[in-house]
């Protein structure tokens, strides 16, 4: 495998705008593949530009000619990186595969850029992943017991030594023989040299849709959006535990695991989809609306406008207006071009940051009672940088509704939430937090009105229809490893320098 592996060179004193994104859940990661297709290299810098909002740490490709593999790593967004024809030139072929990512596993090191690569017995062979494996930790464990040497520290190198180490003699079988001894949440996109393959948990809490090119060429993609960007048709999801198999002869489907109850992440349908894209075959734009509806009925108020936090809150504030039959406005300009600044990070410095992001429209805003829609609360620190803002600008009243449950517990299944005691509505009551913001109220969709927004009667609280963990606590698998001790937590001692 010929590998290119690049990283930007910042200054410890820039002023990271990062910073101001670490009250929001952040991203999971977003995985491409595509299979037998001129210019797969091309195709996959495309669909990892529409899956960029899924993880903006590092971008990875690797593409297979001949069966030789080919690599390009980089730390940082997909146009920085892969923006050049010597890039796309290293990486010929005519399939290949691609990663986004935000580390929930691991750390940020070079060596933890997916996609990983192996020489197998028989042949090379790529893989990426979107989600977290519960149990990666314990089966570290085990496979170093027997010798395995890890080169990184991310819970996805777990699958290439359980692919390495199966006694399956095809490829496929040891694939499969690998997902059915992890635990957690996953949607894998690999590559051989004569196949691509999907994979999905047996729940389906992470996302992976099919698609097709119209010269037969097949594709994975966390997101329909990554579709749409190169014109591919959607065909359909790939279903909860379902190992979908791309070769020259066409594709081919199993379903290895113990039938079970479906439980995707309803939090997709919140904040981490596009608006634009189909999730489980819903419009997620659809859905933030009928959110915002919901919320409308389950709380009323006589206000003068309806003002999203931009950019997450906008569908949900829609729906809220038209339900409520208040006037929408833009009350909050946010602007769209922040990233590093030469900026030496003061404590004035930091106070003020939030308006590298946002600004008040004063002349919407002044003498209005204001209902402020934001998709949801973390840690609650920026929270209370906008009601303030919104309050500076004039603003009589600032009542700030949201569009999701009250996050009370972390995710284990591939996002980046804080410790349970950093969440704010794990420590605060309802008034509590309402008063630590600086809101003249402070409300929150139920967890029946959010399933009803995406379709449902309500929650099945005997069998839940989607994973709510993060604000009901009731986790759908096991998670083995956050039980272990604090010696077994250890996954490397080696810090990279980068």
């Amino acid at each position: 495998m010929t590998d290119h592996i690049s990283s930007s060179n910042f200054s410890p004193t820039h002023f990271d705008t990062h910073q101001l994104n670490n009250d929001k859940f952040n991203d999971e990661c977003g995985v491409f593949g595509v299979f037998a297709t001129p210019d797969a290299s091309t195709h996959t810098v495309l669909g990892l530009h529409a899956l960029q909002h899924r993880g903006q740490e590092a971008a990875g490709i690797v593409s297979q000619a001949d069966g030789q593999f080919y690599s390009h790593k980089s730390l940082g967004h997909v146009a920085d990186n892969f923006n050049t024809k010597p890039v796309i030139e290293s990486l010929p072929g005519d399939s290949a595969i691609g990663h986004v990512r935000y580390s929930t596993s691991g750390g940020t090191g070079l060596r933890n850029v997916q996609p990983l690569f192996a020489d197998l017995a028989r042949g090379g062979f790529a893989v990426c992943h979107n989600g977290n494996l519960t149990n990666a930790l314990t089966l570290k464990k085990q496979l170093v017991n027997k010798g395995a040497i890890f080169q990184s520290t991310s819970d996805s190198e777990v699958v290439i030594h359980l692919i390495a180490t199966s006694t399956y003699p095809i490829l496929q079988d040891k694939f499969i023989d690998a997902m059915r001894r992890v635990e957690g949440a996953f949607a894998f996109v690999a590559l051989s040299q004569d196949c691509l393959i999907g994979a999905r948990d047996p729940l389906g809490v992470r996302p992976l849709v099919i698609g097709k090119l119209p010269h037969d060429g097949y594709i994975f993609a966390s997101e329909t959006c990554a579709l749409d960007i190169i014109g591919a048709d959607f065909i359909r999801d790939v279903e909860p535990g379902e190992v979908v198999t791309v070769t020259k002869e066409g594709m081919t489907s199993v379903k290895p695991f113990p039938l079970s109850n479906p439980r995707p992440c309803i939090f997709e349908h919140v904040y981490f989809s596009r608006p634009d894209s189909l999730t489980n075959g819903t419009s997620v734009y659809k859905v933030r609306k009928n959110i915002g509806k919901e919320l409308a009925k389950e709380c009323k108020l006589d206000a003068d406008l309806v003002v999203p936090v931009p950019d997450s809150g906008v569908p949900a504030a829609i729906g809220y207006a038209q339900e409520a039959n208040i006037p929408f406005e833009l009350g909050i300009i946010r602007n769209h071009y922040v990233g590093r600044t030469f900026i030496e990070p003061s404590d004035t410095i930091r106070h003020l940051g939030v308006k590298l992001k946002h600004n008040a429209n004063r002349g919407e805003l002044e003498g209005k009672i204001v209902v402020l829609v934001d998709d949801s609360i973390v840690r609650g620190t920026t929270s209370v940088k906008i009601v303030d803002l919104v309050r500076q600008a004039g603003a009589k009243e600032v009542h700030l509704y949201i569009a999701s449950p009250p996050t009370t517990n972390p995710c284990f299944y591939g996002v980046d939430t804080p410790d349970k005691d950093k969440l704010l509505a794990s420590r605060m009551s309802l008034e509590e937090m309402a008063k630590h913001i600086g809101a003249d109220s402070l409300k929150f969709i139920s967890i029946d009105g959010l399933y009803r927004a995406v379709g449902e009667n309500g929650r099945n609280n005997l069998i839940p229809q989607y994973c709510d963990a993060c604000f009901s606590g009731e986790y759908p698998t096991q998670l083995t490893d956050n039980n272990a001790s604090d010696d077994d937590k250890q996954f490397s001692l080696l810090t990279d320098s980068h």
